[in-house]
C-alpha cells in the first residue's frame, strides 16, 4: 500500500480469544445494566489500523506484555485501578503504535473494518498524537467525565483531536463501547473553540 493512506476503526467484542475477560465484562454489563434499569449490551474493545507512506501501524491499548515495549512499539504506559498498583507490570496497560504490528483478535472484529479517512494529512496527525495520549488510571473516572477511561478512550481521544468526524462512529448495533465518550470528553477540553464540532 506504499503512497497510499488509510484509516480503519476496528470494534473486536471484549474478551475476544480470552475467557476471564469476556466473563468479568459480562459481569460488568450485567451490573451497569441493572443499575441503568437497561437491558444488557454486547461489549467492545476498539483498535486502529493506520496505513502512510511510512508502513502499516496498528494503535490499540492492551496489558503490558513484558519488559520489551520497544519491540511492540509502545509509546506510552499507565496503571490499572490504582496508581500505587501501576508499580507490579501486571497492573499496567500500554498503549501501542506499532509498525507491522498484530491485533490478535481481529479476525473476530464485528462490523469492522470502518474506514474513517483516506486523508494521508489526518492519519498522519493521528500518529504523531499517540504518544501525547492520556494515561489516567485505567478503569477509573481520573479526569471526571462522568465514565472510566479505558482502550475505547485512548481511541476516542486519539481520533477526536486528529480532527476526525468521531460523531458518526458507533459500536456495532447491540452494543456499546464503554470509556468512549471519555476520550471524547477530555479531547474536546483539549481542542481550540476554532476547531471543536
Amino acid at each position: 500500500m506504499t503512497g497510499e493512506s488509510a484509516l480503519d476503526l476496528y470494534w473486536l467484542p471484549l474478551g475476544a480469544g480470552g475467557h476471564s475477560v469476556r466473563v468479568n465484562g459480562q459481569l460488568f454489563e450485567a451490573a451497569a445494566a441493572a443499575v441503568g434499569q437497561r437491558v444488557p449490551f454486547d461489549l467492545y474493545h476498539s483498535a486502529l489500523v493506520v496505513h502512510v507512506p511510512a508502513g502499516r501501524f496498528v494503535i490499540e491499548q492492551a496489558p503490558v506484555a513484558d519488559g520489551d515495549g520497544a519491540a511492540r512499539g509502545v509509546v506510552a504506559q499507565g496503571a490499572v485501578w490504582s496508581r500505587l498498583a501501576g508499580r507490579f507490570r501486571l497492573c499496567r496497560y500500554e498503549v501501542r503504535c506499532w509498525r507491522n504490528g498484530v491485533v490478535p483478535d481481529l479476525a473476530e472484529a464485528a462490523e469492522s473494518p470502518l474506514r474513517v479517512t483516506n486523508d494521508l494529512q489526518s492519519a498522519q496527525r493521528l500518529l504523531d498524537l499517540a504518544p501525547l495520549v492520556p494515561t489516567p488510571v485505567w478503569g477509573r473516572d481520573e479526569l471526571r467525565t462522568g465514565e472510566m477511561w479505558n482502550s475505547n478512550s485512548v481511541i476516542s481521544w486519539l481520533l477526536a483531536r486528529a480532527g476526525l468526524a468521531v460523531e458518526t462512529l458507533h459500536p456495532p448495533t447491540g452494543g456499546r463501547a464503554p470509556g468512549w465518550h471519555s476520550g471524547l470528553i477530555v479531547a474536546r477540553r483539549q481542542l481550540p473553540l476554532s476547531v471543536q464540532r
